[in-house]
């Protein structure tokens, strides 16, 4: 069955805090209203997954931000490294139970906010855009993520069951524009060479869940492109979180991909191939975190670097290159 494109908004729950099907598709934004989840989460508690995860890379830096509730606690970081150094800044925060943490129910709706020992973020929608401050002791950024008209964003709902799912945002190739200091040392990012990407969740997840995710941002061949790419979680459900943004316009591409990497050779190129698409991410930097609370425990294994290879569209049309496109490749287990 083809997934459908959604051009309406529409809630992802219904009354009952199930599943409404009427949202399972994917569309070009923002369409699905999330506020039920928090809304209807004692019926489902444990369950319940709601963060805004912002990345950017620069030329001189890579700068992260997490704001998460999981139910039973509230996990941030704020990461930052420079690249050139590969030294790292920042801190993470594990509070228990969820606490000081303000999430929107529906992307857009409200400021995000998290405040924690060692760290405090701000995340709020400016016109023109979103803005992103992040503070620890030893590193601070504020940074707008451009959003330039018409620019499209992948939105996808994700349906193990009628109680459990998870509607993704996943926006790639935003301009970023502001500033990051380490050290006590500001550095300006680079315009036209500093892009930022949103993943955006609310859900209620399984317990033992897997899942790969690859995102690329830059200009190459004359166009601004952003890849979205993804694998395990979605396999079975009908949907993929998948896409090609060409200045702005987004391709979605239905099919499964096929995923080739070697996590004990870090170092080593990935491929990403399926859908007209043949994706080579070749890393420069890996970074590893690992959780593990008996119960609760997280892996995740991110490798930072340069995306190349080309994208066919499946319908037809030019042939895309991918070149100068810097992102990530992920590989995250969690019992949660």
């Amino acid at each position: 069955m083809t997934l459908p494109e959604l051009t309406e908004r529409v809630p992802l729950t219904r009354p009952d805090g199930r599943l409404d099907r009427r949202a399972v598709g994917w569309a070009r934004g923002p369409l699905v209203d999330t506020d039920g989840v928090a809304r209807d989460g004692r019926r489902y508690l444990g369950r319940n997954k709601r963060w805004e995860y912002w990345g950017v890379v620069t030329p001189t830096h890579l700068l992260a931000v997490t704001v998460s509730s999981i139910d039973y606690a509230a996990v941030h970081e704020v990461w930052v490294l420079d690249r050139a150094t590969e030294e790292m800044f920042g801190a993470s925060a594990t509070v228990v139970p969820a606490r000081g943490v303000t999430l929107p129910g529906t992307l857009g709706a409200g400021p995000v906010r998290a405040r924690a020992k060692g760290l405090d973020v701000a995340i709020d929608e400016v016109p023109g855009g979103t803005r992103l401050r992040a503070r620890t002791a030893d590193a601070s950024f504020d940074v707008v993520a451009e959003l330039p008209a018409g620019h499209e964003r992948l939105a996808v709902v994700v349906p193990w069951s009628d109680t459990r799912f998870q509607y993704t945002v996943k926006d790639v190739a935003r301009p970023a524009r502001g500033t990051v200091t380490t050290a006590g040392v500001a550095h300006e990012l680079a315009a036209g060479e500093s892009w930022a990407v949103l993943d955006h969740g609310r859900g209620r997840w399984p317990y033992d869940v897997r899942w790969n995710w690859g995102a690329g941002s830059g200009r190459s061949g004359g166009h601004v492109v952003g890849l979205q790419v993804g694998g395990r979680w979605t396999v079975g459900t009908g949907s993929t979180e998948n896409a090609v943004v060409v200045d702005g316009r987004l391709t979605y591409l239905p099919d499964e991909l096929t995923w080739t990497y070697d996590l004990a050779a870090p170092r080593r190129p990935w491929r990403v191939t399926g859908g007209g698409l043949d994706a080579t991410f070749t890393p420069f930097y890996d970074k590893r975190s690992r959780t593990d609370l008996g119960v609760v425990a997280s892996a995740t294994h991110q490798s930072f670097g340069h995306w190349s290879g080309s994208f066919a569209p499946p319908g037809g049309g030019d042939r895309v290159e991918l070149a100068g496109m810097v992102g990530w490749a992920e590989e995250v287990h969690n019992r949660w």
